[in-house]
């Protein structure tokens, strides 16, 4: 008995090996099945001929292939935009963050806290939606210009989708510094904005710059929203003159791309642009390894020795610059708030209207398109795509919170790739599907593939959300479990895993606003049809899907009306979904405090 149970242990041990491994290998599937695929472009065109190249022209073939295929423009554009919309979203992030942890009534944080998730969770093509239906309209009257693509849009839509992301790191890290750095600095005879602005900010510096990193990889990697904003012009960025990012041209493109080098020369974009992002990770998990708390300036420098006697009038008040930049947190954080009730309230008054019966429920065909399809294939999709990344997701946190070794350096190199696969973008998911489920497994473009495809970018945030749950859980209670006589495996799955239950549902509530907000990844491994799915292996569009659908395909009547209410409903989805977090949540805190 004592063999079998011992094998019975270590058998569970390797499935949790390989669960938590399994991480590493869909990063190394990604970068090689792209690779791969790109190669043929790399040949004809040249690497540095399609890297520094100037001119993107695929179907001139008047042109040298060496000539038709440079991609340079984009990158510029891409990193004049990632720097402008982190410059100014980090900025606002970052004093939002500050408000909220030093500042914010205590009965206004819960409040704060759920905006900022909302803003989080709204689908990046309603944003995108918003800046092209308002912002831009708005600034062709006041700038007195013919059309509003460009730079200015996009940085600004950009930014203030970065803020939810850079503000819950930064607020955490805030969070994080220790206590009597704070209180030390009040007893030294700083004031609060000295304290907050010149002790406590400083001290959380490492946190600040990794969530500032993480915004970048953002930036980067956003593909709807940029795509609406940037146009499609072939110039360098310009605040109101169309470009391209490598994301928009491979969204842009993709479609109509043919097999012999177009197509190629497209996903080799998307590998350039996740080398872009592996970089970032770099760069990320750099900053991790110094996360320790340092100190302050104002606590080491040298102190200047006065010359000459001190006058009794030479005394002047201190800290004015603190207290600016105090007020400016008040300002910031409200601007931030107003900004997000104007976006919800614009899409929703917009959209409310059009979200009758027949539109929502009504059969879909050529003459009259509605979102019932919509409605069964994101159903279809979500459930999928949860039941592979539920066991994958749970497994590989089981492995790192009950079996790891803390430090080691497997445990390290898992951790490095799981925040890897968090950080590739949608579009970059989008190609692998495409690549490897549609062509090389020959799935094809369905539903199954957009759901093996989502389960890939949803499967970091179970990982982390039940592994965070399983280390709150007390060792008390597994030492009195291994005290009666259980197992390993038995404590895991009878005491361990109920007691982190509600971290394992908001791991599938995060997962299913993430299926439901995604676009980028399923337009062309999913489909974009508005036919009622007849299995898996049926062409299907999830709602964000056909908001893109609606807005891209000719002919449909009340074309914009439509959109709207597909993006009242998105928002409608984020709402319900993160009640339904802040729900269980409370209600899972009550039992534990019993």
């Amino acid at each position: 008995m004592r063999n079998v149970a011992l094998t019975k242990e270590n058998v569970a041990k390797a499935v949790f090996i390989a669960f938590a491994a399994f991480s590493i290998l869909a990063v190394f599937a990604i970068v090689f099945f792209l690779l791969y695929q790109s190669i043929p472009a790399f040949r004809q065109i040249g690497f540095f001929n399609f890297l520094f190249g100037t001119t993107w022209a695929p179907k001139n073939e008047s042109l040298p292939v060496a000539e038709r295929f440079g991609i340079f423009p984009m990158i510029v554009g891409s990193v004049a935009l990632t720097i402008t919309s982190v410059a100014l979203g980090g900025v606002l992030a970052i004093f939002t963050a500050v408000f909220v942890v030093y500042y914010c009534p205590k009965k206004l944080k819960p409040v704060f806290h759920q905006l900022i998730n909302l803003l989080a969770g709204i689908p990046s093509i309603v944003y995108g939606y918003f800046g092209l239906t308002f912002l831009m309209p708005l600034m062709v009257k006041i700038f007195h210009i013919p059309q509003a693509y460009g730079l200015l849009s996009a940085t600004l839509i950009l930014s203030l989708m970065l803020v939810p992301t850079v503000a819950s790191i930064t607020k955490n890290s805030l969070e994080s510094v220790p206590m009597n750095y704070y209180e030390g600095a009040l007893a030294l005879g700083c004031s609060k904005n000295q304290t907050v602005f010149k002790v406590c900010l400083p001290a959380a510096k490492n946190g600040i710059l990794a969530a500032i990193i993480l915004g970048v990889g953002r930036a980067v990697g956003e593909t709807m929203a940029v795509q609406f904003l940037v146009g499609s012009g072939d110039n360098y960025p310009a605040l109101f003159l169309p470009f391209r990012t490598m994301t928009s041209s491979i969204v842009l493109e993709m479609g109509y791309a043919d097999d012999a080098l177009h197509k190629p020369a497209l996903v080799a974009i998307g590998f350039i642009l996740l080398l872009f992002i592996l970089v970032i990770n770099l760069c990320l998990a750099a900053v991790k390894r110094n996360d320790s708390i340092s100190g302050n300036k104002l606590f080491n420098r040298k102190v200047k020795e006065s010359r000459g006697a001190i006058s009794k009038f030479s005394w002047h008040k201190t800290g004015s610059a603190q207290d600016i930049l105090c007020i400016l947190s008040y300002c910031i954080a409200a601007l931030v708030a107003v900004m997000l009730l104007f976006v919800v309230g614009f899409v929703l008054i917009k959209g409310v209207g059009g979200l009758t019966w027949n539109f929502l429920f009504g059969k879909s065909g050529n003459a009259q398109v509605t979102l019932a399809p919509a409605f069964v294939s994101t159903g279809m999709v979500i459930l999928l795509a949860l039941l592979i990344a539920l066991p994958f997701g749970i497994g590989a946190a089981i492995f790192l919170s009950e079996y790891a070794k803390k430090g080691s350096r497997f445990v390290k190199i898992i951790n490095l790739f799981i925040d890897t696969l968090s950080g590739v973008p949608s579009v970059v998911f989008g190609l692998f599907g495409m690549v490897f489920f549609g062509n090389i497994l020959g799935i094809g473009t369905n539903l199954l593939n957009g759901s093996l495809t989502l389960s890939l970018i949803v499967l970091p945030t179970v990982i982390r959300s039940t592994e965070q749950s399983l280390t709150e859980v007390p060792d008390s209670m597994r030492e009195a479990s291994y005290a009666l006589g259980a197992s390993k495996v038995r404590t895991i799955f009878v005491v361990v895993l109920p007691q982190a239950l509600s971290g394992i549902i908001t791991s599938v509530i995060l997962s299913i606003g993430r299926i439901v907000s995604e676009s980028a990844a399923l337009i062309y491994t999913a489909g974009a049809v508005a036919y009622m799915p007849q299995g898996y292996f049926s062409r299907g569009a999830t709602l964000s899907v056909m908001m893109w659908f609606f807005n891209s395909a000719d002919g449909i009547a009340d074309a914009q009306a439509k959109c709207f209410a597909t993006a009242a409903i998105l928002i409608l989805c984020v709402l319900i979904l993160n009640i339904l977090v802040t729900v269980i949540e409370k209600t899972f805190r009550k039992r534990s405090n019993r």
